[in-house]
């Protein structure tokens, strides 16, 4: 049985989010998270991090966002 899930390998993305993170002082870390761990929702996190990140709450919720496991998109060979 083969799961597919919406992990996607960027690498790139996962690099600049690091840098970035340690720039600002942590405050760009559940960025760098969502990026290291290939979520699909990259940006979504990046954008929540970004604009309430000022705040605790804002940043506690991007940070959550970034360490949900994640989706299943399909899974193959499974018996019904």
């Amino acid at each position: 049985m083969t799961i597919v899930t919406d992990k996607r390998d960027r690498p790139l993305h996962a690099t600049i989010a690091i840098i970035l993170a340690i720039l600002t002082g942590g405050y760009l870390a559940p960025w760098a998270v969502a990026a290291t761990r290939g979520k699909s929702n990259v940006w979504t996190v990046f954008w929540v991090n970004l604009l309430t990140g000022w705040t605790v709450i804002g940043w506690a919720i991007a940070l959550y966002m970034s360490l949900t496991s994640h989706r299943t998109a399909r899974v193959w060979g499974a018996r019904r």
